[in-house]
């Protein structure tokens, strides 16, 4: 077997078992401590797992996160999708909070409620909505971070003190049994401070946020009402959701 073709197996194990030993390895590949040794290392270099006394595991932090133009890009039908189911949970006449994430941006296309009143700190939501004539659209003041097209900072943060809303619609780049987080601090703490703000917190996430843990954690399972996502999580997130009351909307299949 080949080096690469090793990597890949115990790559592969890992996501089934969580954890290897080297032990394992030698059996499972038929290979010497030594080549097993050096296979961890190399697979450590990579930042593919983190090695443990004996053995090794799966990183439990995400630190890679696509910036937002390649996010806007990436796997648009699902995130289409539960966008548009997303939107459905707006009624006629609701104040609403939008966040900045992508998927949340289609459930602001595909929004077709009237007499709404809707406060985002996205620069594309408030001109996707400022295109809809019955859409009243309050865009948070800050600092602007252009790659990310959106608004954060304390400015933000004190402008949504002020605010109460029906519904919260909020996306997540990474959702565990511990709760949501984010790769950024400052963003955490605008995520808060919008679900303090809503009545009902909606969480728009498709299934490749399912099991990711980042930086900051800004909410547990216990302050959403409802999942939107694309495909059922893993039984154990799943038991999780179900423990907290969280109701988790699933989009049909996407046609082939």
């Amino acid at each position: 077997m080949y080096q690469e073709e090793r990597w890949v197996a115990i790559l592969d194990y890992l996501q089934q078992h969580g954890r290897i030993s080297t032990d394992d390895i030698c059996e499972l590949l038929k290979v010497s401590r030594d080549t097993a040794r050096r296979d961890l290392v190399k697979l450590e270099e990579d930042k593919k797992i983190v090695r443990t006394h004996g053995g090794a595991i799966l990183p439990t932090l995400t630190k890679d996160v696509p910036v937002y133009a390649e996010r806007l890009q990436a796997e648009t039908g699902p995130k289409r999708a539960i966008g548009r189911l997303a939107a459905s949970y707006i009624k006629d006449g609701d104040y609403v909070l939008m966040d900045s994430s992508t998927t949340v941006r289609w459930a602001a296309e595909f929004l077709q409620t009237k007499r709404n009143i809707v406060v985002t700190n996205s620069v594309d939501v408030a001109t996707t909505l400022g295109d809809k004539s019955d859409v009243s659209v309050h865009l948070l003041g800050g600092i602007l971070r252009g790659g990310q097209r959106s608004v954060y900072g304390a400015r933000a943060v004190a402008m949504l003190a002020d605010y109460q809303v029906d519904r919260l619609l909020i996306g997540t780049c990474g959702i565990t049994v511990d709760g949501l987080s984010s790769p950024y601090e400052e963003e955490g703490f605008l995520c808060r401070e919008m679900i303090r703000r809503a009545d009902q917190v909606i969480v728009l996430a498709d299934h490749s946020k399912f099991g990711k843990r980042l930086f900051h954690r800004f909410a547990s399972l216990s302050d959403i009402d409802v999942i939107v996502t694309d495909q059922l999580p893993s039984p154990e997130l799943q038991e999780a959701l179900e423990r907290h009351r969280v109701d988790i909307a699933v989009t049909e299949p996407q046609g082939g």
